[in-house]
C-alpha cells in the first residue's frame, strides 16, 4: 500500500490551484519563512553542481530558493495540479525536474542525493516514520536531509493546547467538507480569527511586549494571502499528525541521521541531520 492518503493528496492538489503563491504579495514571506526553514541548512557542504530532492513540492515555492544554489533539484509531489502549479511557478529553473510520485515511491537508487527537504509534508502522510527513512535512504552518506513536522505545542503552555484542542474539533469537521464549503469557511476563519490575531499581536509588539506566546503571532507581519493560505491547509487536511521535539529527534535518528540540529524559534519543530557515514 502507498503511503499516502488519497483525499490529503486530492486536497492539497486544489489548495495549490487556489493559491499558487504566484501572488506579489505573499512573495516577501515566501522569502522570509525560506530563510527561516533553512537557518541552520549546511549549504557550506554542498558543490554548485549538486544534486537534491524535495519531497513533496507543493506550489514549488521553496523549491524556487533552493535551486539556484544547486545543479539538479527533483521536485517530487503525489498531487498532479500541485506538480502543475510548480512547473509553472519554476519554469525559469531548468534544473528542476518533476516527478508525479509518494515518497515511498521515488524513481532513484538510494544513496545518490547531495541533499534533499521536506518541508510541512511527513506528517500528512499515514506513516510518517517509514516516510522519513524512505526520505533519508536516498540520501548519500554524508548529505544533509531538512525536516519540518507539526508539534504537539510541547513547549506551550495549557491553555494554549487548550486552544488547539478546540480547533481541532473544527478541523476535523471542516475538512471532511467538500472543497467549495471547506475554502469559503476556511476563509471565514482567516478575516475573523487569523488577521485579527495577528494584527494584534502586531500592535503589541510595536508597544513592547513580548508577542512569542501569543496564539497565531507567527502571522503578525505576514500578508493576508499567506494566512488564508494555512487557514485552508490547516482546516481543511483531512490527516494531520503533531510530534513532539523528542519523537522528532527520534525519528530522526532511526532514519539514519546524525549531528541533530533544531531551529531555536518558530517554526517549531525544524531540524537538519546529516546521513550517518557508517
Amino acid at each position: 500500500m502507498n503511503n499516502k492518503d488519497g483525499k490529503v493528496v486530492q486536497g492539497f492538489g486544489e489548495e495549490w490551484k487556489k493559491f499558487d503563491q504566484s501572488s506579489g504579495s505573499v512573495q516577501e514571506d515566501l522569502k522570509i519563512e525560506f530563510e527561516q526553514y533553512f537557518s541552520n541548512f549546511p549549504w557550506s557542504i554542498l558543490s554548485p553542481d549538486s544534486t537534491g530532492i524535495d519531497i513533496g513540492c507543493g506550489s514549488g515555492r521553496w523549491a524556487k530558493f533552493v535551486a539556484p544554489k544547486v545543479g539538479t533539484l527533483h521536485c517530487c509531489d503525489p498531487a498532479k495540479e500541485a506538480l502543475e502549479v510548480a512547473k509553472r511557478n519554476l519554469k525559469d529553473l531548468p534544473n528542476c525536474k518533476f516527478h508525479l510520485v509518494s515518497v515511498d515511491e521515488i524513481p532513484f537508487e538510494k544513496s545518490t542525493m547531495d541533499f534533499g527537504y521536506s518541508l510541512g509534508v511527513l506528517h500528512h502522510i499515514p506513516d510518517t516514520r517509514s516516510g522519513l527513512r524512505d526520505a533519508v535512504s536516498l540520501l548519500k552518506p554524508g548529505a544533509p536531509f531538512l525536516l519540518y513536522l507539526y508539534y504537539s505545542f510541547d513547549n506551550r503552555p495549557t491553555w494554549f493546547k487548550t486552544l488547539h484542542t478546540i480547533s481541532e474539533g473544527g478541523r476535523k469537521i471542516i475538512s471532511r467538507l467538500p472543497f467549495k464549503p471547506r475554502f469559503v469557511v476556511s476563509q471565514i476563519i482567516a478575516a475573523l480569527v487569523y488577521l485579527p490575531l495577528a494584527r494584534m499581536s502586531y500592535i503589541f509588539e510595536k508597544l513592547g511586549f513580548n508577542v512569542e506566546r501569543f496564539p497565531l503571532s507567527a502571522y503578525r507581519d505576514r500578508s493576508f494571502y499567506l494566512m488564508r493560505t494555512d487557514a485552508l491547509d490547516r482546516f481543511g487536511t483531512q490527516l494531520e499528525q503533531r510530534f513532539s521535539r523528542k519523537q522528532i529527534q527520534e525519528m530522526m535518528s532511526e532514519a539514519g541521521l546524525v549531528d541533530i540540529k533544531f531551529r531555536n524559534g518558530t517554526p517549531y519543530w525544524c531540524a537538519t541531520g546529516i546521513k550517518a557515514t557508517v
